[in-house]
């Protein structure tokens, strides 16, 4: 065990040249340098954040809900079939020509009436206007306070001013209350957003979205145990700059305002595009390309951060081009944001992702 734990921990990967983790292990009084068990803090506060988010969405978001007319009435259920269930859990929950004519002639039924059965009973396991309207307005909530926390936070930094700053003294960089708690914070809320899906209606992307949460959770965790907390805040903030103007617009969308809903879609495209395509490349990239090798050189994990930054960047132009080709086809039919919009999942600042169902 001794032996993987100093290979994982090799300083050769991790530290620039001639720095070791002996160097960081004894700093002067007062002063804290980012250690990776500061990380497990983020397990009982990600459980904290999903009691939170099941009182909430229950008693001020469902409110918030029946208030707006939404009601948290299940839709129709298919009546009990012990036959069809087997086919459903087991086989297909879309039967083709050749299975509805068996199912049909097993059972009696007329083939339309089979067809209905499978149509009720897949309806059934989607979460309803209601339950989505709450899990939105959770996720706008904690999108919306975090992102005016690490604003504020940042304003104070002179790493915003001038990401240079990210890198001078490197990685002798002090980890601030206030920056820990930032990136503690975005972490505990991705896992348990990673908690949650085991709890939740279980949807078509589980796998996807566990994949990118889990993803998501490792890239904070790698940024934090090199010390690179300074451009990671960076990345959070733009990521956050959008992610809660969507999720506003799913709720307008959910509570059938039309029109607030395409406003609010028409800014997070804005915001979207000018964070991920400009300010992204031109402010975070350029700094952790060039900046940092001017200043600190380049060294194993160095390489790997700024490669999955690139990945990530190739990934936002991919993103940028659905939300483009989404409102283009929205408003050639007439419609500026159609029925996809509430299956857009943007929201994570690392390896975010948008999925279309």
């Amino acid at each position: 065990m001794a032996a993987l734990s100093a290979w994982f921990w090799n300083e050769r990967f991790w530290l620039p040249h001639n720095v070791t983790w002996a160097d960081l292990a004894d700093p002067a009084p007062g002063v804290e340098y980012p250690k990776a068990g500061h990380l497990l803090a983020a397990l009982p506060l990600a459980l904290g954040i999903f009691i939170v988010r099941i009182l909430f969405e229950r008693f001020i978001a469902s409110a918030c809900a029946r208030g707006l007319h939404i009601q948290p009435g299940a839709g129709r259920r298919a009546q009990p079939n012990a036959v069809l269930e087997k086919v459903f859990t087991s086989i297909t929950k879309n039967p083709d020509s050749r299975h509805l004519d068996g199912l049909s002639k097993q059972l009696d039924w007329e083939v339309r009436k089979v067809q209905r059965w499978f149509r009720h009973r897949r309806n059934q396991d989607k979460p309803s206007t209601h339950t989505k309207f709450c899990e939105s307005m959770w996720r706008f909530s904690f999108y919306l306070g975090i992102f005016i926390y690490g604003f504020q936070f940042l304003w104070q930094c002179p790493w915003m001013w001038d990401t240079r700053h990210c890198w001078y003294n490197y990685p002798y960089q002090v980890m601030t209350p206030g920056l820990y708690h930032y990136y503690v914070t975005e972490l505990a809320f991705y896992w348990s957003l990673m908690f949650s899906q085991f709890t939740d209606i279980k949807r078509k992307d589980f796998l996807i979205m566990f994949i990118h949460h889990l993803a998501t959770v490792s890239l904070i965790s790698f940024s934090y145990a090199n010390n690179m907390a300074r451009v990671g805040s960076l990345v959070l903030c733009v990521h956050d700059a959008s992610d809660f103007l969507l999720e506003a617009a799913k709720m307008a969308n959910y509570s059938k305002y039309q029109r607030l809903c395409d406003s609010l879609f028409i800014v997070f495209s804005v915001v979207f595009f000018i964070t991920r395509l400009i300010i992204f490349p031109v402010w975070v990239l350029n700094s952790t390309m060039f900046e940092s090798w001017a200043i600190i050189g380049p060294y194993p994990s160095w390489w790997v951060f700024n490669v999955l930054l690139l990945l990530l960047q190739v990934m936002h132009v991919f993103w940028a081009y659905l939300i483009f080709r989404i409102a283009f086809k929205a408003i050639m039919r007439g419609k500026m944001i159609p029925l996809p919009l509430s299956r857009i999942r943007v929201g994570d600042p690392v390896f975010l992702s948008i999925f279309v169902q």
